[in-house]
């Protein structure tokens, strides 16, 4: 009895052992990531940039220097304060430009679903350019189609002209 009194309690050391050891080693688990985000997020993030107000940043982001010749300051820094200037649509082409937005920013929605494209959303895009040129929406629609990615572009044969926000004057 003695024996099996003495190999109990080497057991019972041993199991102790072995758990304080493996409190004070470092854990092989990597640390605790971020969520990933969800369609929902991503639609919501979508949301809040595609419908944001045109600002003049986005104008400087998207100009590219043509040539290998240095850019003078003023054409590359917007004055302080510089607020884009966009063409004034009537009353009925505000509402079929709102219509037409919406309609793009639902399809850039579906878009990003499995199985579904962005053709819609570059169909209606391309109706805001081609109807409302120099317009709050003409803006929006280029920025929609800027934002898709690389490999649709070429799909839908997006153009550099299409997505170039550069092309609005301030005051």
């Amino acid at each position: 009895m003695n024996t099996w009194l003495k190999i109990a309690i080497g057991l019972a050391a041993v199991v102790v052992l072995i758990i304080v050891v493996v409190q004070f080693l470092p854990s092989s688990e990597p640390a605790p990531q971020l969520p990933e985000k969800t369609y929902y997020d991503v639609i919501r993030d979508d949301d809040k940039r595609l419908r944001a107000e045109p600002n003049i940043k986005e104008v400087t982001a998207s100009k590219q220097p043509t040539t290998v010749e240095p850019v003078k300051q003023d054409q590359t820094q917007p004055a302080a304060g510089a607020k884009l200037v966009f063409k004034e649509l009537a009353e009925e082409e505000q509402i079929e430009a709102e219509r037409l937005f919406e309609m793009a920013v639902a399809s850039r929605k579906m878009g990003r679903l499995p199985v579904l494209t962005y053709g819609q959303m570059v169909i209606y895009c391309r109706q805001i350019i081609q109807r409302f040129p120099g317009s709050e929406f003409d803006f929006k629609a280029r920025r929609i189609l800027a934002d898709i990615p690389e490999s649709y572009r070429d799909q839908y044969k997006i153009t550099p002209e299409e997505i170039d926000l550069s092309k609005w004057p301030t005051k």
